[in-house]
């Protein structure tokens, strides 16, 4: 780990802005789950660091007309476990809970899962190549081992695939994030925020320098009836996905009325299926139209040799998340 300097600021959160704007090379820093990781291993190297878990985002607020307003200092465990979410944005509530464990998910923040990196082996070995890493030196991942890695979305320069759970929720939800930057503030669509890889793999977010995550705005539809965050992973607890699947379900009349599909392990960002979602819309849910969903889902999908298995594997896992969600949960 190489030095740097360290502040922690508290207030609102201009002022974590203005320090962050005048240093170069400034990281903000929540629970640091992540980040301190990356540094023991000198994958990243930030000169400061702003601690931010003092400023005024850590609050669960209820919008006056429909939908909520979480903090972006809102700890994993303390969002998955309050009784708003868990009734009104289940999925989310799931998803969160399968992710790490209960102790990173004590001080893991919403902002700083947003902002979680890959965990790309080649990524975290800096003694090699990595476009991410190190741009314009290669992705060995694309001809090494690739089990992990994604089969959507991918480009010839990186095909790392994102590690969130609470991320595939929050894209299947029409999530909103809020930012603070030196140009004021700005809302971004989930679907819009993390970036694919494509000739630029080192750039993964919509963020501008200094750019802070102050909250997430989830809609009034949350849901709560037929949904279903499928996870499949080497082994039950402490693991990220192979595949992931947030579904959700509106059901009118025996009838699909409205759909949203979300996917993880799979792509460089969480990957919403919108095409598989229009093809839901009107149709009776069933196994067969779950089939069809899931087939139009993986339809661009490229394997590579060790993760080949996982294009089989993913339509699977939707077509069993999205019976789940169908028949739905208590």
């Amino acid at each position: 780990m190489k030095l740097f300097s360290y502040l922690k600021v508290s207030g609102n959160p201009e002022v974590a802005v203005l320090e962050a704007a005048g240093k170069n090379g400034a990281h903000y820093i929540a629970g640091g789950t992540n980040l301190i990781d990356l540094m023991k291993d000198d994958v990243m190297s930030p000169a400061h660091l702003i601690d931010v878990n003092d400023i005024s985002c850590g609050d669960i607020e209820k919008l006056p007309g429909g939908g909520v307003k979480i903090g972006a200092l809102v700890r994993n465990s303390d969002l998955a476990n309050d009784p708003y979410i868990r009734q009104n944005y289940p999925v989310l509530s799931r998803a969160l809970l399968s992710a790490a464990s209960a102790q990173l998910r004590n001080m893991a923040t919403v902002g700083g899962n947003l902002m979680q990196r890959t965990r790309c082996s080649y990524f975290y070995d800096v003694a090699g190549a990595c476009n991410k890493r190190q741009p314009g030196s290669g992705c060995p991942a694309i001809e090494g081992y690739n089990r992990m890695h994604s089969i959507l979305g991918a480009s010839n320069k990186c095909i790392a695939a994102h590690p969130s759970d609470m991320c595939v929720a929050l894209a299947a939800l029409d999530a909103v994030i809020h930012t603070k930057g030196p140009s004021g503030e700005r809302k971004i669509k989930m679907a819009d925020f993390h970036k694919l890889p494509g000739s630029t793999p080192e750039i993964e977010t919509m963020l501008a320098p200094a750019e802070l995550i102050t909250a997430v705005e989830l809609p009034a539809v949350g849901f709560n009836k037929n949904w279903c965050y499928l996870k499949v992973r080497d082994r039950a607890s402490y693991a990220f996905a192979l595949v992931s699947a947030a579904t959700c379900l509106e059901i009118s009349g025996g009838k699909i009325k409205s759909a949203r599909i979300a996917l993880g392990g799979i792509a460089p960002k969480p990957w919403r299926s919108v095409e598989a979602e229009k093809l839901l819309i009107g149709k009776t849910p069933d196994e067969a139209t779950f089939r069809a969903a899931a087939e139009a889902a993986l339809k661009s999908a490229k394997g590579y040799e060790h993760n080949k298995f996982k294009i089989e594997m993913s339509k699977r896992t939707i077509v069993r998340a999205l019976k789940v969600a169908a028949g739905g949960v208590a």
